[in-house]
Formats: C-alpha cells, structure tokens, sequence
C-alpha cells in the first residue's frame, strides 16, 4: 500500500511537468523539420559544388535529426503502462536511445575523417561565398532549434542532448562562414577538408559526455546528478533511524531513479510509527530526486558480514 500511495504521489508530481513534456515534444518536433529541411540544402548544394565540408555537416546533421526522432520516440516509450514482463514499462528505452544516439554519432566521424584526409592531397577549387551563405543558413536554424531545448536541458539527459549537438552545430555552422570567406579571399582550398577534420573533433568533444553517461546508466550506475552521501545523511537525520546500508540506486529512465535499501530502526517504534517513518524518508527523496524508494526495515545494527562492503561498492 506504501508503495502504491508513493507512485500516486509521483503520479501527481509528473503530472505537474506535463507542460515540460509537451513543451519538450513541441521542440523536437520542430528540430526535426527545421534541421531536416536544412540538411536537404546542404547535400544538394554540397554535391553541385563538390564541398566535403558541407557534405560532413549535413551527415551530421542528418544524424542530429535521427537523434531528434528517437529522442522524441524514448519519450513516448516512457509514458508506458508496466506490464507482467516489463514492470516498470519502457521506461528504459530512453538510456538505451541516448547511448545509441551516442554510438552513432562517434561512428559517424570515421567516413568524415577518412575523406578529409584523403582532400588534403588533392584540394579542389570551391566557391566560398556559397559555403558561408549556406552555413549562415545553419547558424539560424541550429541556432533556433537549440533555444528550444534551452529550458528543459538539464530534465532530461536526452534533452541535453539534443540541446548540446544543436548548439555545437551552430558552431560548426559559425566555422564554416569564416571558412568559406577564407577560401573567397584566399583560395586556399584546404580549408575545406581541414573543415571537416575540425567538425569531426567537435563531434567527439560534444558527443563523449553523453556516451559516458548513457554508458552508466545502461549499467545501472548511480546518476550523476545523485549525491549519495547526502542522501545517507538526509536519511540518518530522521528520528528513529538507526543505521542505513544495502543502498542502490539506479535510474529506470533518463528523468526517474529508483533506490532500494534496508533501515535500521529503534526497535521502541511501533509498526505505525515505522510505516510512518518510510513514508517521510520516501517524501524526503523524492526531493532529492528519487522518484522510487523501497525501504526494507529491521531492528538491531547489521550482521551480515558484507554489509559494509556493499555500501563501499556503492559509494
């Protein structure tokens, strides 16, 4: 009964970030078309002029808007029912969907930069005004497309995402202007390639954290953004606690952590006074993000020998 009254409150606590969500949905959304109209510009003027900068751009692009698309798809996904099979629903798809994301971005930059390698033997003529007008072009739309993500960034690790790779392509964008006015003044076709090479480096840069963390979190690691030394002392601070050990904590999905973990009681409680006692602990995580709490009590301090060690492993 705790725990259903537990998920009812955090069904009301979710319900009262349903505009995020919606606000969140709306963005991706016009990401999508925006960035996808955009890459059709780039590859179409990209192959007339023969520019592999533009052409690398719009890969990426291209798989910026896939990661829109599946962002927006892990979204859905977590607003699944639990099932017999899948208990607490889809909710993980939206990890696994960052840690894809990631993946396909890092192989992305292999093709790139073996191409530009192989330019820079053999640098062609390019027209750079059509370079810089059509990167311009990208500073707006990327430019606009992240403001969208802006808000809700640090929500949801697919939304920061989402938020990190428009913002970097505004940048690229801004790199490809100055390129294309180099080569206009300076006709030092290199540029192109060397281009190229710089967006595959920030594809890295922007990408490695996402990866790092999607990879902790596919293997059930503590979230970044949980202190697990504040929460033992939240917890020890509780009048009738005696002892706190077995903590896990994990997280079911890109925006919901579960945690598990026994309490040691005075044993001069009442069993009243100890469900009473769960159910304020519960509320006091939920503000330090744990949306899913089971506690297990017993009275007296541990015996069990690795009682210690499992709290060490978890820190």
């Amino acid at each position: 009964m705790a725990h259903e009254q537990h998920e009812h409150h955090h069904a009301g606590h979710s319900h009262s970030h349903a505009p995020v969500i919606t606000s969140v949905n709306r963005a991706f959304v016009t990401g999508i078309v925006l960035n996808l109209a955009y890459v059709m510009i780039q590859v179409v003027m990209g192959l007339r002029i023969n520019s592999l900068s533009l052409l690398s751009d719009a890969g990426h692009n291209f798989l910026d808007v896939a990661g829109l698309a599946l962002a927006m798809i892990a979204f859905k996904l977590s607003k699944s029912k639990s099932t017999e099979k899948y208990t607490y629903g889809y909710r993980k798809s939206s990890i696994l969907i960052s840690l894809l994301n990631a993946v396909i971005l890092l192989v992305s930059i292999g093709a790139i930069g073996y191409e530009a390698v192989l330019r820079f033997g053999h640098p062609e003529p390019l027209p750079g005004v059509t370079i810089a007008v059509i990167a311009a072009v990208g500073i707006v739309i990327n430019g606009v497309s992240a403001f969208l993500f802006f808000r809700d960034k640090e929500s949801d690790i697919n939304v920061k995402a989402a938020f990190l790779h428009l913002a970097s392509d505004a940048l690229v964008s801004l790199g490809l202007v100055a390129g294309g006015v180099i080569i206009y003044y300076t006709n030092l076709y290199w540029i192109d390639p060397l281009l190229s090479i710089l967006i595959c480096v920030v594809i890295i840069a922007s990408t490695w954290g996402l990866l790092r963390d999607s990879l902790r979190l596919s293997l059930d690691g503590v979230p970044s953004d949980i202190d697990l030394n504040k929460i033992k002392k939240e917890v020890l601070k509780v009048a009738g606690v005696v002892d706190f050990h077995h903590l896990h904590v994990w997280a079911i999905s890109t925006t919901q952590n579960a945690l598990t973990a026994h309490l040691v009681v005075s044993e001069q409680l009442s069993n009243a006074e100890v469900a009473k006692l769960k159910q304020h602990i519960k509320h006091e995580l939920e503000h330090l993000n744990i949306q899913h709490a089971t506690l297990e009590t017993e009275t007296g301090l541990c015996l069990e020998k690795n009682c210690e060690h499992e709290n060490h492993v978890d820190e």
